[in-house]
């Protein structure tokens, strides 16, 4: 299978904090890939290293055998790099419709103009209702999203991403903070990502990583730690005492 998406000895120090260390990850073309860990093992910093948010202090980063390393942020967009953040980073006074119109304006050449052509632009809205139709948002697709639960802004964002058509997606951590009762619409939308999209996934819910993933990778300490099979890492020691012992205890 082809790599789609590679570090080779990634680092990042800030000062004399080592975020991560010698970070090689091989994903390939198609993968659900999970990078999971304790926290402060330095996931959300290969993610922004990834999208180009940070710079690498060492290593490089490979887009299909593309060195990215030093390639600015939206430049990696339009290259087929997404994400999701912790946290949201949505708009809170636009609706889901226009969010997701911004973005496929963008894509479409558009993007100065996204305020006429949202509702003027059959082709615009017609995609975006497409992809608000995918994750269940067409029925909010005219509230304010500020005023959405939070799990229908989790989704909102995770279409948002998705209306960029990526070929790798990276999500940091999709089910966090999502109520209970919410949670399964996350689970549901993860899991009906499209299968031609490579997926990076960080989560602390092991039902998601392990529902989800076909290969994990362990992050303790900002260093690959253990690598393999969603099965294989299930059962080794290690990840049993250093990740899920800590996570038990947070």
């Amino acid at each position: 299978m082809a790599l789609v998406l590679q570090t080779v000895d990634l680092q990042k120090r800030f000062g004399g904090i080592v975020a991560t260390n010698d970070v090689s990850l091989s994903i390939e073309k198609g993968a659900r890939h999970a990078l999971i860990g304790p926290n402060g093992a330095g996931k959300t910093t290969v993610i922004n290293l990834l999208t180009g948010v940070l710079r690498p202090t060492g290593g490089r980063i490979l887009l299909e055998g593309e060195d990215i390393t030093d390639l600015e942020a939206h430049k990696r967009v339009h290259l087929g790099i997404a994400r999701t953040f912790q946290i949201n980073q949505l708009f809170p006074d636009l609706t889901p419709l226009e969010t997701i119109g911004l973005a496929v304006s963008e894509r479409l050449g558009m993007g100065g103009q996204w305020w006429r052509l949202v509702g003027s632009k059959s082709a615009v809205v017609e995609q975006a209702v497409e992809v608000l139709d995918r994750f269940h948002l067409a029925d909010v697709m005219h509230e304010r999203t500020a005023t959405l639960p939070y799990g229908k802004q989790r989704l909102v964002e995770i279409a948002l991403a998705i209306a960029c058509r990526p070929n790798v997606l990276l999500l940091d951590e999709p089910a966090a903070g999502v109520p209970e009762a919410e949670r399964h619409d996350i689970l549901a939308a993860v899991a009906a990502l499209p299968k031609d999209v490579t997926v990076l996934l960080i989560e602390h819910d092991m039902d998601l990583v392990f529902s989800f993933a076909d290969r994990i990778s362990v992050l303790v300490n900002g260093e690959l730690f253990v690598e393999g099979a969603p099965e294989d890492v299930a059962r080794d020691p290690r990840v049993k005492a250093v990740y899920l012992g800590e996570e038990a205890d947070a």
